[in-house]
Order: structure tokens, then C-alpha cells, then sequence
């Protein structure tokens, strides 16, 4: 992303989010009530203007995108119940979790790690919304690509605690290297016990002649948003990827296994990207 401007996609994933949540309870997929203030009305009235044509032209990529959010929500709920002591938001974008459910009502330690620019416009939609910043959330400013997450130590990160990293539509836009070094970063600086949670792109989507229309879009405005796909990891797999980081436990959720969980009764016809997927993985 440019980095004197708040992130382009950052503010499209909440404005679908926000769609997403005002469809009725027993048909929306995800729910964050304030994932439209966070959008702003621009973004949010864009993307209902065009959501039809978005699904025509990238089938199946709301349904990963909110399907996505609900997953990795369900996924910040059972750490919960195992016991989490902190949470790290790394990209942390628009993400309303440090703001609403369990993390609010418990005063959960969330540290939220953006470039400087989204970070800035986030906290000043916070401010708007809730009067002030929350005492339980720090803001870490870095730039993924040229900075370590040593930063989170000097604001008061405890690499004692058993803690979860959301890692959520971020690695996609991180060059190789860059997201190595936040994946040994995780597995060096955090107790046993903790996890990190992330989706990816698989490479050939990347590499296909015949790009998917989201995918081709990206790459065509980058130079305006400073967002470009660059990073995959190839299908089937991340398994050994995450393995030889020292990671263990993991859990490789591609689309079909999104799909069968959430796209159910009215959501039954509703299609998820196959070329994206979500991972999890622990520290021993």
C-alpha cells in the first residue's frame, strides 16, 4: 500500500463485511456491527452499487472474504475458551474484532500492527465511534516489508504468554521474504501453546495465464493502490511450509471445507473462491 494513504482494500473488505451484516440473522454469514462506520460511506455505497457485478467478474470472492471473516471470528472463540492471554492483529487494517465480543468484555491485551498510514485513519474512525481509543489495545506501526516485529516488544508485548496471531488477507500482498521473517518471528517470540492464523493465495493463481478478474484487477491499479498479489504458496502444500518453520498442528481449510461449514441452508448456493485458503497453525 502507499504508504501516505489508508489501504484501498482495507476499506473494501469492511464495506463487504458491512453488507454482509445487514442481511438478515439467519442468512448473513458474518456479523460486525461496525464494519461500516470503519468503511466510511464511500466505499460502503461503492460496494453495494457494484457487488453483482464484483460476484460476475470474481465469482466466489465475497463468499471467501466473508466466509473468511466468520472462520477466523469462530477461530478467535475457541482460543478463548483454550486460554489465549493476548492477541496479535498483525495487518490489522479495519478489523473491528479489539473492539467487539470477548475481547472487549474481557479486556483481552490486543496489540494491532499496521503500516503508519491505515493505522492513523483506523484509530481516528475508533475515536469517532467510541469516544477514545480502548486502554486494552496497542498500535504498532511497521512496515512488513522493511521492518521485524521487534517493534511489539518495546510496547509491551509478553513473549511468556500463550498468545494468537491473526494474520488476516495480508500475506498475499508480502514479498517471500517478508513473510518468512513474520512466521520465524511467531515461532521465536511466543510461548507454547500459541498459534497463528492466516490466508493465503495458491501460486498458480499467480502464475496462470488466464488470471482471475479480481486478481488481474489488482495488478492492473496497483500503482494507485500500492497493493499488488505478489506472495503464493503452492496447493497442497503449506503443510511442509509451515513445518520446516517449526510450526505444528496445522490445519489447512481450503475452499470446499470453507463452503461446507458456512454456505448452508439459504447460503447453499452462494460460491467460494477455490483459489484462496486458510491455515492454521501452533507453537510447541
Amino acid at each position: 500500500m502507499k504508504k501516505n494513504q489508508i489501504s484501498t482494500t482495507a476499506m473494501g473488505i469492511a464495506a463487504m463485511r458491512a453488507i454482509e451484516s445487514e442481511r438478515p440473522a439467519g442468512q448473513r454469514i458474518c456479523y460486525d456491527p461496525y464494519a461500516r462506520r470503519f468503511a466510511g460511506p464511500i466505499f460502503y455505497y461503492l460496494a453495494r452499487l457494484f457487488s453483482g457485478y464484483g460476484e460476475k467478474r470474481a465469482p466466489g470472492v465475497q463468499g471467501f472474504i466473508v466466509c473468511r471473516c466468520r472462520y477466523f471470528d469462530d477461530y478467535l472463540q475457541a482460543w478463548f475458551e483454550a486460554g489465549a492471554d493476548q492477541v496479535v492483529i498483525l495487518g490489522a487494517g479495519l478489523d473491528s474484532r479489539a473492539y467487539r465480543g470477548e475481547l472487549q468484555r474481557r479486556a483481552t491485551r490486543v496489540f494491532e500492527v499496521d503500516s503508519p498510514a491505515t493505522q492513523a485513519g483506523k484509530m481516528k474512525r475508533v475515536k469517532a465511534l467510541f469516544g477514545a481509543l480502548p486502554p486494552n489495545v496497542t498500535y504498532v506501526s511497521i512496515d512488513f516489508n522493511e521492518e521485524t516485529l521487534d517493534k511489539l516488544r518495546a510496547c509491551g508485548y509478553d513473549p511468556a504468554l500463550k498468545t494468537l496471531f491473526l494474520w488476516e488477507g495480508v500475506s498475499y500482498y508480502l514479498n517471500a521474504e517478508a513473510v518468512d521473517a513474520t512466521l520465524v518471528w511467531v515461532r521465536s517470540n511466543s510461548a507454547s501453546g500459541s498459534a497463528i492464523i492466516f490466508d493465503y493465495l495458491y501460486t498458480a493463481a499467480l502464475t496462470s495465464q488466464r488470471q482471475r478478474g479480481e486478481i488481474k484487477r489488482m495488478q492492473r491499479y496497483s500503482g494507485v493502490t500500492g497493493e499488488k498479489l505478489v506472495f503464493g504458496i503452492e496447493r497442497g502444500k503449506i503443510e511442509d511450509f509451515l513445518n520446516r518453520r517449526g510450526f505444528t498442528h496445522v490445519v489447512d481449510a481450503n475452499a470446499a471445507w470453507i463452503k461446507s461449514l458456512y454456505c448452508t441452508g439459504p447460503n447453499q448456493g452462494r460460491a467460494v473462491a477455490e483459489v484462496y485458503a486458510i491455515v492454521h497453525a501452533e507453537v510447541e
